[in-house]
């Protein structure tokens, strides 16, 4: 076996786990990294910040399923980095972080940015390492993919001293591969008992969370679905789960991001199959009025995540994709659906016509809503959006549709304010065939603007679109209750002149007539130049997002259309 650069070997494994781009920043202390990756078919894109570098690699494994990678150098770099590390791990996202280091004779003399980034990470990794030894290489690498991949997946560190970074191993790529990762189906007594309990409701939902798209298990959910009969609700990070035009979607029930009609299903519901999903606080809400007089079935790869909310009524430790494979074909035995499953079912469409929200306003200053109206109307069914956390995030949750998995990206637990548009470059990176539209608010773009130079010197093109409220509005939002709009107003920044700084293109509405000119402007501008293309919509500025501490007591803040459900009598 022949002897190498470790550094060599390294990058052999990163390519044999099909990564073909990292997103980093070079310094001293990773160079013999970086010398390995000169030489190989890896595509490196030199961001302007570690964070930014952390969320390009999050976004990019979002929509290919595989591990995303971002490298920095020691010290800043890597602490830069765990903000990203955190939003990975919140949300179950594979990803590594390689970390240069200084000597290890000189880590515990204070030298210069060394900094034990193993510490600091731990909690917000599922491992992190140093390298100890340049013969652990490419092993070291082999089982952080490994462990990224399995289970409830996640990010892990792996932090590389100076001086092992440069010596050899044995090893040859063409004898090593991938570890294997298992995928943990459930037990099929666990899965009569779960259709046992569905047969024995009139008004079952499934659930679906994040783990359904992660798990690539959209198509077994909908088999799942259509020979039940049984109504689809999504959370927020379980959009693309379920095509929201299919006659069994249910909508989202949460108290932000959620629809009415998903609400009202959600509450006339007495057995909950779910499936991937974590029981999120803006998702439950106060959990008495959730739970009362319903059934819970949770599914999930995670063993520790059955019962640390909420006791279910019967736990499954599953895969999501094995899972509902083993529920639809245990539930080939039931030929037809029960009467009061496809009166339910029924029900909940009337639902969905009878409890929309506005989304229609003419108004001046424009209201959030209609923007979402205009983008649904405008994008096609294939296009993948990112949004991240406020007030925009809220509203996109209300409004926005989505059809396909891997479609609708957001930082559901973390909620880091610059996340969009880094992460929407490693979208396009990913998938350069798509269309990419980054939804964000004025303040979090400017959190992390400067990785707009970055899309601009590789050509990634993609749209932004942006509510522009000149708030902190969210949190002007939350202040209400105490009576005061406090340190929260913003302003003062040209985000067209910002982006026309870096060399795009960008244009600010003001008229909600204007907005779909606008978004067709800027795709088509966005395809033509290769970069990214601002539309700054600026919008009522004191407007707020209906929310509420419990499904039944969510507070609108908006004309509502005047329509209702009828009661209905299930006691037959």
């Amino acid at each position: 076996m022949k002897r190498i650069p470790c550094m060599e070997a390294v990058v052999a494994v990163l390519e044999s786990e099909g990564v073909d781009t990292v997103f980093g920043i070079p310094g001293a202390a990773i160079l013999p990294l970086y010398a390995a990756l000169r030489t190989s078919s890896i595509r490196h894109i030199t961001v302007r910040h570690e964070e930014g570098g952390t969320h390009a690699a999050d976004g990019w494994a979002r929509v290919t399923g595989n591990v995303g990678v971002s490298i920095g150098t020691s010290g800043p770099a890597g602490t830069n980095m765990i903000t990203g590390l955190y939003t990975a791990l919140a949300d179950s996202i594979p990803m590594i972080c390689v970390t240069g280091q200084a000597a290890t004779d000189k880590l515990h003399q204070e030298a210069f940015q060394a900094v034990d980034i193993v510490e600091i990470a731990k909690p917000v990794t599922k491992w992190a390492v140093q390298l100890k030894e340049p013969a652990q290489a490419p092993w070291v690498f082999r089982e952080a993919f490994r462990i990224a991949r399995s289970g409830r997946p996640g990010p892990v560190l792996i932090d590389l001293p100076i001086d092992v970074q440069r010596g050899t191993c044995l090893y040859d790529p063409a004898l090593d591969a991938p570890l294997p990762v298992e995928v943990p189906g459930p037990r099929p007594s666990l899965v009569r008992k779960a259709l046992e309990a569905i047969r024995q409701t009139k008004r079952p939902i499934i659930l679906a969370g994040g783990g359904v798209v992660i798990g690539d298990a959209a198509e077994e959910l909908r088999q799942v679905a259509e020979r039940l009969r049984i109504p689809v609700q999504v959370t927020l990070m379980g959009k693309g789960a379920f095509p929201e035009d299919h006659a069994l979607f249910a909508g989202m029930a949460g108290v932000q991001t959620h629809t009415r009609w998903g609400n009202a299903a959600f509450l006339e519901s007495d057995l909950v199959l779910a499936v991937g999903a974590r029981f999120g606080d803006r998702h439950t809400g106060d959990l008495e009025v959730y739970r009362k007089g319903r059934t819970f079935v949770h599914v999930d790869i995670e063993p520790t995540q059955l019962g640390k909310v909420f006791e279910p009524d019967l736990g499954i430790v599953s895969h999501a994709r094995p899972f509902l494979k083993s529920l639809a074909e245990a539930a080939r035995e039931e030929d037809v659906p029960s009467k009061a499953r496809e009166k339910w079912s029924r029900r909940v469409a009337t639902l969905r016509e009878s409890l929309p929200r506005r989304d229609d306003f003419d108004d001046v200053p424009i209201k959030p809503p209609r923007i979402f109206r205009e983008i649904n109307d405008f994008f096609g069914r294939d296009t993948t959006f990112v949004t991240a956390i406020g007030l925009y995030q809220i509203w996109s949750g209300q409004f926005q549709k989505t059809y396909l998995p891997r479609r609708y990206l957001v930082c559901g637990q973390a909620g880091p304010l610059g996340w969009e548009v880094p992460a929407a470059m490693g979208v396009k990176v990913a998938h350069p065939e798509r269309q990419v539209v980054a939804v964000v608010g004025d303040y979090s773009f400017e959190f992390l603007m400067e990785e707009v130079a970055v899309a601009a010197q590789y050509r990634i093109p993609f749209v932004i679109v942006m509510i522009n409220n000149e708030y902190l509005g969210l949190i002007r939002q939350a202040e209400l209750p105490y009576g005061m709009n406090f340190a929260v107003e913003l302003g003062g920044v040209d985000h067209v002149k910002v982006m026309e700084a870096f060399g795009c293109p960008g244009r600010r509405v003001e008229a909600p007539g204007d907005i779909r000119d606008a978004l067709a402007w800027a795709a088509k501008e966005a395809e033509k130049e290769r970069l990214p293309v601002l539309v700054e919509v600026m919008v009522e500025r004191e407007a707020n997002a209906a929310m509420g501490p419990a499904l039944d007591a969510i507070r609108e803040f908006e004309p509502l259309p005047a329509r209702a459900a009828e009661t209905v009598d299930w006691s037959d």
